[in-house]
């Protein structure tokens, strides 16, 4: 319930709210007993006329009388002091000093009246105000006492309000758009998460098995089977392999080319491996000789046996591909690209005509092309250019041989060639095609088996190629086996010492280079120091093509057990 009015405040008669003071609550005055109802007009004009009761006019215009506006509740001209200050009556506060007085002097007339202050009620909702009617009724004369006390207000006179409180749904609104958008972020972050974490676990197991597969192959880089210290590989001796050598035999100028083809089921590895004459073996007298002289004197049998001492290898067969089946087999599979390092000229042609191989990249070869490239040996060249030419075309032909066992056998048939047992044209066939289909993955390769002058395998060798390709054990033979040759060259051409080197190698001697004279010399000399060296001065001089009257009793240097000069009778063609 509302307090009553203070009684100091009138004679209880009707009220009219004048405005707020500033806390924002409502002002009320006493309003006269004989007016029934005064018109608000904001501008204070009505055709003229003057208003009853007091106005709004917040510019003072028209000429009439009207208190002016007070926003403390400053009625009749006189404010509202709300801090209590001694209740003194101060004048009105005229923005435009246009107060409209009958004397002129801008001060408005003075109205003897009280002004009621409703006190704020205690514990009602802050949304609710409560509002008295403007207009006074005969309900507000009965509750007049005649006392001069302040009249009593029931519940009824007021009227509560609900305000709207549009801004509350708009704050659940604005909660919900901020949650939902916390919530789709915090679900982004987890879902990047979970792919990130998804994507390490892929390459995780990608790496793993990318090192797995390196690792089971022997092709990790420190695990390899050469490493013998770390046994986390499969053994090179434990790996299986199926190996074939291959000699090529020129029938028109002569000599041997050998090759060994290895198949790696294990690690799936092609490999020839390249083998120069000049490599010291084992006779089946117990006698060292090298890898030439062994071909012609003891045969294929012979030299596979040795080969097989020498290596630690397991040859299953040879394959003896003469020149003209050489040509016959790359004219059946239709011709091959080699990148040639070199010219080469064509046998028969005539002195001026083009070569019959160019040298450059991807050059086709015939069968022709190929024999003649494969065989082919420029002047100086030591024998490893010539057989690294031979390697290429057996690489070529393996890439254009057919990958169908069946085909292949076909293939070596139709060759019309005798296969050495215990070889047989299935099992090359068959061989032949597997290393095909390596080589056209780009899985076979060529190596070279590096070997010392003296034909004895080098620290290199027995690493890179014996054990690691072939899963063998080097064992060549003693150097003291063979006879040391020293050759000083004294025929004015230098290209002789190289001759005469490869021809002693393939003979089974070991060559040391004794220099070159500062003069020619007219006849050759072969010196031996030992009268136990007397035969094989005698041996030196025949493989050399020297006649028997060159060998010599004499001094020798260094140590050589024999010393050849070479003179301008000296023939490397002979």
């Amino acid at each position: 319930m509302n307090d009553g009015y203070d009684a100091g405040y009138g004679d209880g008669g009707p009220y009219e709210l004048v405005g707020y003071d500033e806390y924002g609550r409502p002002v009320y005055r006493q309003t006269d007993g004989r007016q029934t109802q005064q018109q608000y007009d904001p501008y204070g004009q009505q055709g003229g006329q003057t208003q009853q009761g007091y106005g709004y006019d917040p510019y003072a215009t028209g000429g009439h009388q009207q208190p002016a506006y007070d926003p403390y509740g400053n009625g009749g001209g006189y404010g509202y002091d709300p801090y209590a200050t001694g209740g003194h009556q101060q004048p009105a506060h005229d923005p435009y000093g246009q107060g409209a007085h009958p004397d002129g002097t801008g001060q408005q007339p003075r109205v003897t009246e009280q002004t009621a202050y409703i006190p704020e009620q205690h514990g009602h909702a802050p949304e609710r105000t409560a509002h008295i009617p403007r207009q006074a009724g005969p309900a507000d004369d009965a509750r007049d006492d005649g006392d001069g006390s302040a009249p009593e207000y029931r519940t009824e006179q007021f009227a509560f309000v609900e305000e709207p409180d549009d801004g509350s749904e708009d704050v659940i609104d604005w909660l919900k758009f901020t949650e939902n958008r916390t919530e789709r972020r915090e679900e982004a972050r987890r879902r990047a998460r979970s792919r990130i974490i998804a994507l390490t676990v892929v390459f995780a197991l990608v790496v793993a098995g990318g090192v797995g597969y390196l690792w089971y192959a022997g092709k990790l880089p420190g695990l390899s089977a050469s490493d013998a210290d770390t046994g986390t590989t499969t053994a090179a001796g434990a790996q299986k392999r199926d190996v074939l050598v291959v000699h090529l035999h020129d029938t028109e100028n002569g000599g041997t080319s050998t090759a060994l083809l290895v198949d790696n089921a294990t690690t799936e590895q092609g490999t020839t491996v390249l083998l120069p004459n000049s490599l010291a073996l084992t006779a089946e007298d117990g006698t060292t000789t090298t890898l030439a002289k062994s071909v012609e004197d003891d045969g294929s049998e012979g030299t596979r046996t040795a080969l097989d001492t020498v290596l630690g290898t397991d040859i299953e067969g040879t394959w003896r591909l003469d020149t003209p089946f050489l040509l016959t087999l790359v004219d059946l599979v239709g011709n091959i690209e080699v990148d040639t390092d070199a010219d080469v000229p064509d046998p028969n042609a005539r002195k001026g005509e083009a070569p019959l191989v160019r040298k450059g990249k991807g050059q086709t070869l015939s069968g022709k092309m190929a024999v003649a490239y494969a065989t082919h040996r420029g002047p100086g060249e030591a024998q490893d250019a010539q057989l690294e030419r031979f390697g290429q075309v057996l690489h070529g032909v393996l890439r254009k041989m057919t990958s169908d066992p069946d085909a292949a056998t076909v293939t070596v048939q139709t060759l019309g060639q005798i296969i050495e047992p215990p070889l047989t044209d299935a099992d090359l066939g068959a061989f032949l095609a597997r290393l095909s289909d390596l080589a056209k993955g780009g899985d076979h390769r060529t190596r070279l088996l590096p070997v010392e002058e003296d034909g004895t395998l080098t620290a290199e060798a027995s690493d890179s190629v014996v054990k690691d390709v072939l899963g063998g054990t080097a064992k060549s033979p003693d150097r003291d086996a063979a006879v040391t040759v020293s050759v000083r060259n004294a025929t004015g051409d230098k290209d002789d010492t190289e001759k005469a080197r490869v021809v002693l190698l393939n003979g089974g001697f070991t060559f040391l280079e004794g220099g070159t004279a500062g003069s020619a010399e007219a006849t050759s000399e072969v010196v031996y120091a030992d009268p136990a060296e007397k035969e094989n001065a005698a041996e030196v001089a025949k493989t050399l093509g020297l006649s028997a009257d060159a060998v010599t009793k004499g001094k020798i240097s260094g140590n050589a057990r024999v010393a050849v000069v070479l003179g301008q009778d000296y023939d490397p063609g002979s």
